[in-house]
Formats: structure tokens, C-alpha cells, sequence
């Protein structure tokens, strides 16, 4: 096996990486990687500008391992963000469906670790690096116990049906209504209201302006299933911001409440009125994804008719 680094991918290595990703997801039937990474893969830098001057300001490294024919049978993406900041890498890998048990997760993990720069010592959680595993696989699960790795973090997967049970009747709070979102006038107050409502999320919470702009190219994008909830003045107070997935199936993609205006029902009538028009366009399922220790969201979303499906797990060393 060769293993390479790279901080940019030529047309050639990314649909092989595209390729690659696609077999997982058909094999383990869940993504082998989020979001952001695949638009980042689409707004990828070519290996032509993998020069000094711009090295500071790539925000992806890619670690393509090759069999010694020369096909890909592994990759890893790492996230580096956040390094200047908080020191913090952030991972996710795939191992193709036909070369796994055979050495070439363990080296994509160990070249993580090196790049990483961490010892030996299993005990130490030093934050560095941060490494998902989507579903929760096996494969994962094995790889992270043979480095000591820890669980700092756990994502659950929830669903429901939109046929039963019924959803329940959710007005907006007085002098609240809801309208739907509209391309090229609200990403500013989305994207403030959004920072507000998710600061402390490690992600969710430094979505910029050119962010959404960017996902409102996607094919799924629809402003009709996002909604804005104002008030009398036309304040942004929060957000319900739906999805549909190429399967079909629904998902509650950002729900966002204004800190001062949480407390009083608002994001229950924004999730409710994302769900009703998930269900009136045709929609038989939703997921969504919740934090697991976010206790008290959790037991919102279980009210709903939500029930837990699988984990994403964040390994750390």
C-alpha cells in the first residue's frame, strides 16, 4: 500500500475519492463523511495551486491510500479549520468495501496520528484530534480501541413517520408569524441569529454568509421549506431550515432560536411547521440529528414521535 498526502486533489483523484465514498455509503448504508466534506470536495483546490504562498489558507488535507496496482482503496479527509485556533484536526475516513480487514484503516489512522503529532499514551485526551465515525462502524469501533481512543462526543440519528402519529397543533407565539425564506435578502439575519443559537456548537455555529449561499446551489435547496419566524417589526427570532434527501426522505436540517426569544414555544411551532410541509409535499419519513447529551432537545424531539435510529461518533486523542 502507498499512502500520500495531499492538500489538493486533481479532477482524476476526486472522482476516484467521489467514487470511493459512493461504495461505502451503497456498503454500510449510511455516508462514510458529512456535509461540509463533500462541498468542500466540490469546491476543492487543484493540485496546480499547491503552492507556498496559499498553503495557510487551505482548510483541507487529503490522505489518499493507494493498492500496489494503483487503485484507491482508502481515503481520509482532515478538517484543520480550526487548528490555528484550538489546535484541533478533525478527521473522517474511508476504507473501500473490498480491501478492509487488511491493514488499510490502520494506515490511515496511524498516518493521522502522526500528523497529529501525538504520543503513545492511550490515557491522554489531549482535544487534538477528532475522528467520526458515521453509524458507528465496526470497523471503527475496533481501530479506536487499539489506539485509545476516547468518545467525546455522540450524534444521534432520530426519525419518525409523517403519517402517524400526528403532529401536533403548534401555534407561533402572539405577535410571531412565519414566512418562508428568501434568497439574496435573508442570509444575513439567518446567518446572525444562527450564530447566536449555536455558538457553542463546534460547527453549526460558524456558518457564514458565503456558507449558505453556497448550499443554496445545492440541488436539494428549496426556500419554500425554510421558514423564518418575526415578529411584528420583522426581526429574525428563528428558523426552520427542512431538507429532502435523494431517497426522499425529510430532514429537519437547522432548527435556530434566538437566545432572547427561546423559552415561550417558538421552536416547537418552527419544527412542527417544517414537518407539516415536509408531510404535505409528499414526505413519508424525517430524520434528524441531535446531540446526544443535549438532554433537553433530545426529549423535545422524543415528544415529537422521534425515536433514535444510530449514533455518529466522534473518536478522540
Amino acid at each position: 500500500m502507498q499512502l500520500t498526502w495531499r492538500n489538493g486533489l486533481d479532477e482524476g483523484e476526486l472522482a476516484e475519492v467521489m467514487a470511493l465514498l459512493e461504495e461505502t455509503e451503497k456498503a454500510d448504508g449510511v455516508a462514510p463523511v458529512g456535509e461540509h466534506v463533500i462541498l468542500r470536495l466540490k469546491a476543492h483546490r487543484d493540485v496546480v495551486h499547491q503552492i507556498e504562498p496559499v498553503q495557510a489558507d487551505v482548510r483541507s488535507e487529503h490522505f489518499v491510500l493507494r493498492d500496489s496496482g494503483g487503485a484507491l482503496i482508502g481515503y481520509a479527509h482532515l478538517d484543520t479549520e480550526h487548528e490555528p485556533d484550538a489546535g484541533q484536526l478533525v478527521a473522517e475516513l474511508a476504507v473501500h468495501p473490498d480491501h478492509r480487514r487488511q491493514g488499510a484503516g490502520t494506515r490511515l489512522v496511524e498516518a493521522l496520528l502522526e500528523r497529529a503529532e501525538l504520543g503513545t499514551d492511550p490515557d491522554i485526551d489531549t482535544g487534538r484530534l477528532r475522528t467520526w465515525s458515521h453509524g458507528e462502524h465496526p470497523g471503527a469501533v475496533r481501530l479506536a480501541e487499539r489506539y485509545g481512543f476516547h468518545r467525546p462526543r455522540e450524534l444521534w440519528r432520530m426519525g419518525r413517520p409523517l403519517t402517524e402519529p400526528e403532529l401536533p397543533e403548534a401555534p407561533p407565539p402572539e405577535g410571531v408569524t412565519l414566512r418562508t425564506f428568501r434568497p439574496g435578502e435573508d442570509e444575513a439575519d439567518v446567518v446572525r441569529v444562527n450564530h447566536r443559537a449555536f455558538v457553542w456548537h463546534p460547527e453549526q455555529g460558524d456558518m457564514t454568509e458565503q456558507d449558505l449561499r453556497t448550499k443554496e446551489q445545492e440541488d436539494w435547496f428549496d426556500p419554500a421549506g425554510f421558514f423564518l419566524a418575526v415578529d411584528a417589526s420583522g426581526e429574525l427570532l428563528g428558523f426552520h431550515w427542512t431538507k429532502v434527501h435523494p431517497d426522499g426522505t425529510g430532514e429537519v436540517y437547522v432548527v435556530g432560536v434566538d437566545p432572547h426569544a427561546q423559552g415561550g414555544g417558538l421552536g416547537k411551532s418552527l419544527t412542527v411547521a417544517g414537518l407539516r410541509h415536509l408531510r404535505d409535499t409528499g414526505r413519508s419519513h424525517v430524520i434528524l440529528y441531535v446531540e446526544a447529551d443535549n438532554v433537553p432537545a433530545v426529549k423535545v424531539y422524543q415528544r415529537l414521535g422521534f425515536a433514535k435510529l444510530d449514533s455518529d461518533v466522534q473518536f478522540g486523542r
